[in-house]
C-alpha cells in the first residue's frame, strides 16, 4: 500500500488534505499523474502544510466556477441520435465521450469525459439520468435522451418514456417486459469506457 496526501476531495477516499492509504497502482496510474494527490513523504507533508491556504483557496475558486456550470446543467436534457433496431437496441453504444461532447455543446463549455459518471454502456434508446462531477464537491445530473430520430427524441422528451416499434410498425411506449429486457441489455460495462485507475480501488 502507498500513503498519499489528497489535493482534492476524492469520493469514498477522503477530503482535501487527508493522508490515506491506497493501492500503488491507483496512486501511480491515476491520483499522482492527475495531480489529485502527493506521495506522503516528509518533504511533501511540509510542502502541503506550507501551501495549504493557497491550495484551499484555489480549490474554493474551482468549486465556485463549477457551481456556476452546474446551474446551467441542472435539469438539462441532451439528445443523442443513434441507429437502432425496432426493438430499441442500438447498433453500437453511447459512450462517456459522446455524452461529454453533446452536453458541452449544449452549454458552450468543454466537459472532460472523465467527469461523466457512466457505470454501464448505454445500448438502447430511452432516457437515462447521468451524473456529471464538474468538481470533486459538485455533482449534477443530466438526462441523456437516446433516440433514432429528432422527432422520436422530441416525443420521448414530452412523454418521458422510451419508444419502440410494435409488430404492426406503430410507435408505442416500452412495456414493462421490454423495459426489463432493455435494462438487462444495458447491464454490461464497456471496459473501453473505464477511466485510468478505475481498475485499482482504494483499500
Amino acid at each position: 500500500m502507498t500513503n498519499v496526501i489528497l489535493l482534492e476531495r476524492i469520493e469514498r477516499l477522503g477530503e482535501l488534505g487527508a493522508e490515506v492509504r491506497v493501492r500503488p497502482g491507483y496512486a501511480r496510474n491515476y491520483l499522482l499523474p492527475q495531480g489529485k494527490a502527493l506521495r506522503a513523504t516528509q518533504q511533501n507533508r511540509a510542502y502541503f502544510e506550507a501551501q495549504r491556504k493557497t491550495i484551499e483557496a484555489e480549490n474554493a475558486k474551482r468549486r465556485k466556477d463549477a457551481e456556476g456550470l452546474a446551474g446551467k446543467l441542472e435539469n438539462l436534457t441532451v439528445d443523442v441520435i443513434r441507429q437502432a433496431s425496432e426493438g430499441g437496441t442500438l447498433y453500437g453504444s453511447v459512450t462517456t465521450r459522446d455524452i461529454a461532447d453533446v452536453t458541452g455543446e449544449s452549454v458552450s463549455h468543454k466537459i472532460p469525459r472523465s467527469q461523466i459518471e457512466l457505470n454501464t454502456a448505454i445500448k438502447t434508446i430511452g432516457l437515462f439520468p447521468v451524473s456529471i462531477a464538474v468538481h470533486p464537491e459538485v455533482k449534477v445530473t443530466v438526462t441523456v435522451n437516446v433516440a433514432r430520430t429528432a422527432d422520436e427524441a422530441k416525443v420521448q422528451r414530452e412523454t418521458g418514456r422510451a419508444l419502440i416499434v410494435d409488430e404492426r410498425g406503430d410507435v408505442a411506449d416500452v412495456s414493462e417486459t421490454e423495459k426489463t429486457e432493455i435494462d438487462a441489455a444495458n447491464d454490461t460495462v464497456d471496459p473501453a469506457e473505464k477511466e485510468p485507475g478505475e481498475a485499482e480501488t482504494a483499500a
